[in-house]
């Protein structure tokens, strides 16, 4: 099923009510038109209605775009085409989190009707590449009441006990009169002077940003090294502001005499980012897969009345939010000197849980009991964690399948065994948290 920013999920949530509902859960959709799309939270209990206390098993629903998909080699270019080669399932939402919200769904199946001392709650949320707005939306209509909480993610089946934080930016980059009319002329025009480049990455989930090659950042490296004055006719690169882009274009004329350029105003902004990356260095947190904040500008369009592009900057946990509200000060100050806009579209801090919890320790035995292997980890992604924690939910998060190198990347897989360790790992720690 379809599940990506341009379709919805309410496809696949109207598929999980009915299978909920003839697993005997107690099940609640919340639906919206989100961009004009249909999106929908499912809430599926082991009891009849919310409960103080109770224990939630979040997943979201939703996926990245699948980006190219020839490049889908093990699903026969059909990234919605599961396929299965030796105990690895290929597909798109395959780690990322579609099957993990099965796990926990079978696994809480096993204790509809009984009488616990904390009931379950699974949910699945939609908005995951879009804010978290289902997580929010969750929150803001009352639909939970958990004071302890399993955040679905690809974690390799490692517990995260803290994660990153995000802020999702946007730089809105207008074209001059004097370009708008050269642009204009240029289209109608039966000959044309300009130039056109491709620029090629490696794509990559953008908590890891080392592990891809960003052909955005080729493409404005390219630009500052073009004489002033040239009109750019369309930049394009990235599919979310949430992945390493592996391709981009620019077309470009050689006219020269222009002034304020979109050109010139991109390399004044770049420059700062560049400042920026430099001083990230200053705040390195072990633990981390990218033990650094990180600003990914993973899309980029021309439209018609100038540049957009968008980004994730992401907070270790360590970074105060003086020094974040700093670092964002500066790219506003460098965009209004060009004349440009910059927004924070959205903004989820970091979230932490001591080690020294019941609900911690009891996650950590179990875990090792399954896999001998118990020691906490830090999550470099941004999670609906981000959203729970600030209600003082104690979260965790944990989920089969690995996320860097594999999420947000054409043939994305999970293991078949490791989504039964991941079953039978929440069916283990209902028992413990809520019997």
């Amino acid at each position: 099923m379809d599940t990506t920013p341009s379709n919805g999920n309410r496809s696949a949530v109207d598929f999980l009510a009915n299978l909920a509902k003839e697993f005997g859960f107690a099940v609640d959709v919340q639906s919206e038109s989100l961009n004009g799309l249909e999106q929908a939270n499912i809430i599926a209990r082991t009891g009849s209605k919310p409960v103080p206390g109770e224990f939630m098993l979040q997943t979201h629903l939703d996926t990245v775009d699948p980006g190219t998909y020839s490049l889908w080699t093990k699903t026969e270019a059909n990234p919605f085409n599961a396929s299965i080669y030796d105990r690895e399932l290929f597909g798109l939402g395959a780690a990322d989190t579609k099957l993990d919200f099965l796990c926990k769904l079978f696994a809480a199946k096993e204790f509809v009707g009984r009488d616990l001392k904390r009931p379950v709650v699974v949910v699945g949320t939609y908005g995951a590449q879009s804010g978290m707005a289902g997580a929010v939306r969750l929150v803001r209509k009352k639909k939970v009441m958990a004071s302890y909480a399993l955040i679905g993610e690809p974690t390799n089946l490692k517990i995260m006990s803290s994660g990153k934080g995000m802020a999702v930016v946007q730089v809105k980059i207008p074209f001059t009169d004097e370009e708008r009319e050269y642009r204009s002329r240029h289209d109608t025009e039966e000959s044309s002077s300009s130039q056109s480049k491709m620029f090629s990455g490696r794509a990559a989930h953008s908590m890891a940003p080392h592990l891809g090659d960003s052909a955005i950042v080729k493409m404005f490296s390219f630009l500052q090294q073009l004489p002033a004055g040239i009109a750019v006719m369309e930049l394009d690169g990235g599919i979310n502001y949430n992945s390493v882009p592996s391709s981009a274009y620019l077309e470009f004329d050689l006219v020269g005499g222009l002034r304020s350029t979109v050109a010139e105003k991109i390399s004044a902004i770049w420059r700062v980012v560049l400042d920026l990356e430099k001083e990230f260095r200053n705040f390195k947190e072990d633990g981390f897969i990218y033990p650094f904040p990180s600003l990914n500008i993973g899309q980029i369009r021309t439209l018609e009345e100038g540049i957009e592009a968008t980004g994730s900057c992401r907070i270790p946990p360590t970074v105060k939010e003086d020094v974040y509200e700093g670092w964002m000060s500066r790219l506003d100050k460098v965009c209004r000197d060009v004349g440009a806009e910059f927004k924070i579209l959205d903004y989820k801090p970091s979230f932490e849980s001591s080690p020294g919890l019941d609900f911690v320790i009891s996650c950590q035995s179990v875990l090792n009991d399954l896999t001998g292997e118990a020691r906490l980890g830090k999550l470099a992604a941004s999670t609906e964690a981000s959203v729970f924690n600030r209600l003082g939910i104690e979260c965790l998060v944990f989920g089969p399948g690995q996320s860097v190198g594999n999420s947000h990347e054409p043939n994305e897989s999970v293991n078949v065994d490791e989504l039964e360790t991941a079953k039978n790992f929440y069916g283990r720690v209902i028992e413990k948290v809520c019997l």
